[in-house]
């Protein structure tokens, strides 16, 4: 079904879009997203990613490669650590899909999901930085400087962009009509 949807084309557009626009924001923004000693990482990919799992009405679209595909190509741009997006980004689709079991699909608990994928990524995503020794920066100054303040410009990025990517949803996934 999803071959013959308009999902096909505006659910890899949209991804692309996400891609594009989390280091865009990140750059055309760095005085506010990096103002020591406070850092926000834009995550509008997997916002996407996550929207389009709640949103795809019946339609089955393959988020598991897209999901490791844009984890590529993330890491290929901007991150330190190869491969770290390609196995993140899954694992967080895998991760909504498996809360969504155990709640409603409201917009309370969609916002719900989407803080623990954010939470569970940025921390995954820390560890693995300090593994490698990447960062050095301890677990409490983590949670006080660059988690709070990211999962605060991510929320902020989900309501605002809630309502829009539906609609747009709504519109890719209803039958066209002759």
């Amino acid at each position: 079904m999803y071959r013959l949807s308009r999902l096909k084309y505006v659910f890899p557009i949209g991804l692309f879009v996400s891609l594009f626009l989390d280091g865009a924001l990140s750059h055309a923004w760095a005085p506010l997203f990096f103002s020591y000693p406070y850092s926000m990482a834009s995550e509008l990919v997997l916002l996407w990613l996550i929207l389009a799992y709640f949103f795809e009405n019946g339609i089955e679209i393959p988020l598991i490669p897209f999901a490791i595909a844009a984890g590529i190509v993330a890491d290929l741009y901007c991150s330190g650590i190869l491969g770290l997006y390609m196995i993140l980004f899954p694992c967080i689709v895998g991760l909504t899909k498996l809360l969504s079991k155990y709640f409603s699909s409201s917009f309370l608990s969609m916002i719900m999901i989407f803080f623990i994928d954010i939470l569970v990524f940025e921390t995954l995503n820390y560890w693995a930085y300090s593994l490698v020794n990447i960062t050095t920066v301890s677990f409490w100054d983590y949670l006080l400087y660059i988690l709070a303040p990211t999962l605060a410009l991510n929320l902020v990025y989900f309501v605002i962009l809630y309502w829009p990517v539906h609609s747009l949803f709504n519109w890719a996934t209803t039958e066209r009509t002759a």
